[in-house]
């Protein structure tokens, strides 16, 4: 059976991230960087809401299922996700002809769960909140074989998901001064920081599922409370950070930064108005905190707009609610 952790092997490296845009550039073009202005501060917004799967997961997916061996492959992986890390894994497993078997909580948006199907995905599903979805992806792994690709604890992952920051660097002409990043588990911000070494690294959280802002402060991984609120950033609410991730981004991201639901729904309705961009909760979530005034902002600094798979009655509520 194929080693169901993998993250212990190695640690990602900002050549891996290198090599990952080389081979994502060779397949999907880079994703735009579209200047704005908030609150009188001129910046950028890369819009990975515009992958073929909707978010920057694809990237961290087709590098991590591109280094399979062809035994790996002939064997298939599983991964656990809310709805777009399943999305990218689907994308590249259908894409390089790899069996996909995802983990995916019950209570996942409609439209992650139809587009993971769509791609030909098999979803297993598990009851969130009450199982524990490493527990029912390890059992998967020992009934049936294949690779465990984590959402973000996999060196693979990390590395595909800073190829976004070798294309924000090339777009610039230059290092950013900073980048916000929505924040889940650190993926995409331990590899943008190893992508985007000159660059500040500052990871946008919802309120009270800051784990990683927390764990970063605290030097050690940080678990949720017990009985944690509720938000509508369901692509970032992981329990812990992966202790891979924290080794990256301990010393290098700036101290975490939480926003609230009320100031992401104002950056979904911002990024509809003022960029013509559909963006999920989550996915906002870095653009909330700008809005807010949370993280300064200069020309240089780039703002991660990370998803937009959100269904159309939740956006209409957004766009026309209070």
């Amino acid at each position: 059976m194929s080693n169901p952790n993998p993250v212990q092997q190695r640690m990602p490296t900002r050549g891996g991230v290198q090599e990952a845009a080389k081979s994502i550039a060779a397949i999907l073009p880079p994703t735009p960087l579209l200047p704005v202005e908030i609150n009188g501060a001129r910046c950028h917004v890369k819009a990975e809401s515009l992958q073929p799967v909707g978010a920057f997961k694809i990237r961290g997916g087709w590098w991590r299922l591109s280094n399979l061996s062809e035994e790996e492959k002939a064997r298939g992986v599983v991964a656990v996700s809310s709805g777009n890390h399943a999305q990218g894994v689907a994308w590249a497993a259908r894409k390089l002809g790899i069996a996909a078997t995802i983990v995916m909580p019950r209570n996942a948006p409609k439209v992650k769960l139809e587009a993971t199907r769509a791609l030909g995905a098999e979803i297993v599903l598990y009851e969130r909140p009450g199982e524990d979805r490493d527990e029912v992806a390890a059992r998967l792994i020992e009934e049936r074989g294949g690779t465990l690709v984590h959402a973000f604890g996999d060196p693979w992952v990390i590395e595909g998901q800073g190829s976004a920051g070798v294309e924000i660097e090339a777009q610039l002409g230059h290092a950013p001064s900073r980048i916000l990043v929505c924040c889940g588990g650190g993926g995409l911000a331990a590899g943008l920081a190893l992508a985007c070494p000159e660059s500040d690294i500052h990871v946008v959280e919802p309120h009270c599922w800051d784990m990683v802002g927390q764990a970063i402060a605290a030097g050690a991984i940080v678990r949720v409370s017990q009985n944690p609120p509720s938000t509508i950033c369901d692509a970032l609410q992981p329990d812990a950070t992966k202790p891979i991730n924290l080794a990256v981004l301990q010393g290098r991201a700036e101290p975490g930064v939480t926003v609230t639901d009320e100031e992401v729904r104002a950056a979904q309705r911002f990024a509809f108005s003022a960029l013509n961009l559909v963006a999920e909760p989550g996915g906002a979530a870095a653009l909330a905190a700008a809005l807010a005034g949370k993280v300064p902002l200069d020309e240089h600094t780039v703002i991660m707009l990370t998803g937009g798979n959100t269904d159309a009655a939740s956006f209409a509520e957004t766009l026309f609610g209070n």
